[in-house]
């Protein structure tokens, strides 16, 4: 049994990810080409924004929005406490200071009120600029964007959507990848929507943005080309094979992935119902299920269960065991006072279970078997 199953993904695409890939190499476009265009388009319209443009890793769409945003030393960068170091990792690159806080007891993403209050005792203190939120989509659930968005506004912050893990949620009837100025995703092969090795994209309504975002991606390239260089940028870029990859996953992703999810949630849900705090998901929207993601009663019931678990030879995993706080690259961010309770009693007691589209159903009931075993 695979905690996510791209054999299996692989073996329903076979025909049409083969015949992509020959292409590739047939024409020998390897960088840039045809693919990688059509996917552009393709990504945007799925999100329902104007522009996409694709780079080589989440990580790195993550950098260059920093940059789009002009993040640099004497700023505050507000983020979730619990997520993956590259939601703030740029922060600390550019010289800025990250600023975290405390995520909802419900969703597990960022929490608007804790938001507010961090923002409020940075100006209070009057040493740091206020400069973006980061807002991640965790385990593939979308933020409150309502509240997030009317925050950014009020204290006048760029507004970065973390998509590494939603791409194909959705809240309030928009894709996840349509919030915020800029919104990034991850094409990790284990993310919802993954390609064959390292991928990315950056997402956004504005054309002056988007001249830049392509800038960056190619050494600060000007209108002359990557000769023409006005700007300090990087080098990252999609290239074809990875496009050819990701085309057929996400034309399968839109036509039946999430609604299989769903299902897999949904029988999940039901069989822990009362054993465990299972998954929420806030009314008007669609988790994608990046992860399924448990809590248990304490992190001495979670480590038996996980360690029965293993002697059954079921995958699970952690996400994540350690709030960004508490990492020894960011202990001496400040707190401002916020303890981020919500954060630390998460990573104290979540798990998580194989969750793919095409997890079958004797697989999964396996799955229930021995975690409910792992509770006698």
């Amino acid at each position: 049994m695979q905690f996510i199953d791209l054999q299996a993904q692989y073996q329903a695409l076979k025909t049409e990810i083969d015949a992509n890939i020959h292409t590739v190499l047939e024409t020998s476009q390897f960088i840039g080409g045809s693919f990688v265009k059509e996917l552009e388009q393709q990504l945007a319209a799925f999100c329902g924004r104007k522009h996409c443009i694709t780079c080589a890793n989440g990580t790195d769409a993550l950098q260059i929005a920093y940059m789009v945003a002009g993040v640099k030393e004497g700023d505050a960068v507000f983020c979730p406490d619990m997520t993956f170091i590259s939601s703030t990792e740029p922060a600390k690159m550019f010289g800025a200071v990250s600023v975290f806080c405390d995520i909802t007891k419900d969703t597990y993403t960022l929490s608007p009120e804790s938001l507010e209050k961090q923002i409020q005792a940075v100006l209070a203190e009057g040493k740091l600029t206020p400069k973006a939120v980061v807002a991640v989509d965790i385990l593939g659930n979308p933020c409150d964007y309502d509240a997030i968005d009317a925050i950014c506004e009020k204290y006048g912050l760029f507004l970065i959507e973390d998509a590494a893990q939603s791409f194909g949620a959705s809240y309030k009837g928009k894709r996840c990848g349509a919030f915020g100025r800029i919104a990034t995703t991850s094409f990790f092969p284990a993310k919802p929507l993954g390609c064959y090795g390292d991928g990315g994209a950056i997402f956004t309504d504005e054309d002056e943005v988007d001249d830049l975002c392509r800038s960056l991606c190619v050494h600060g390239k000007g209108p002359g080309g990557k000769y023409d260089n006005i700007r300090v940028g990087v080098n990252s870029r999609l290239d074809n094979l990875q496009a050819a990859v990701l085309l057929p996953k996400l034309k399968a992703l839109g036509a039946y992935e999430i609604d299989a999810r769903q299902e897999v949630a949904k029988r999940y849900n039901e069989a822990f119902a009362g054993k465990f705090v299972t998954p929420f998901v806030a009314e008007g929207c669609v988790s994608v299920w990046a992860q399924y993601a448990l809590l248990a009663d304490s992190t001495a019931q979670r480590d038996a269960v996980i360690s029965h678990l293993k002697e059954a030879g079921i995958p699970n995993m952690v996400y994540y065991p350690t709030p960004q706080h508490a990492l020894p690259v960011f202990r001496d961010e400040p707190c401002y006072g916020e303890t981020f309770p919500n954060a630390n009693d998460y990573c104290a007691r979540t798990f998580s279970l194989p969750m793919h589209p095409y997890l079958k159903e004797e697989e999964q009931q396996k799955v229930i078997d021995a975690v409910l075993e792992g509770l006698k």
